[in-house]
């Protein structure tokens, strides 16, 4: 289940999500592997879950491994709203 206020992350391929769940627990991230939502077109069926506060460091580390999703939504209320542009990369993290 997806609260409100967190990000969900859409990749291409079961390959890349996968890849990039372990990227993000090796550096012992918060975040959680979840099947996508209904609401949202997923080609893999799975999603990355994150709090908004990891946000940046989720984001960063996945483009700094060249792992960046497809698509980002964050819920809000009932609907998922997707999220355009880049977010600047925490300190001591590249970003792409």
């Amino acid at each position: 289940m997806v609260k409100n206020g967190e990000y969900v992350a859409i990749f291409n391929s079961i390959h890349r999500v996968m890849k990039a769940e372990k990227t993000l627990k090796e550096l012992r991230l918060p975040i959680l592997l979840i099947p996508a939502p209904r609401a949202l077109a997923a080609e893999c069926g799975l999603a990355i879950r994150y709090g908004a506060a990891d946000r940046a460091a989720v984001e960063g580390a996945l483009a700094k491994a060249g792992l960046a999703p497809e698509e980002i939504y964050v819920k809000q209320g009932d609907e998922y709203v997707k999220i355009v542009g880049e977010v600047s990369a925490p300190k001591g993290v590249d970003a792409v």
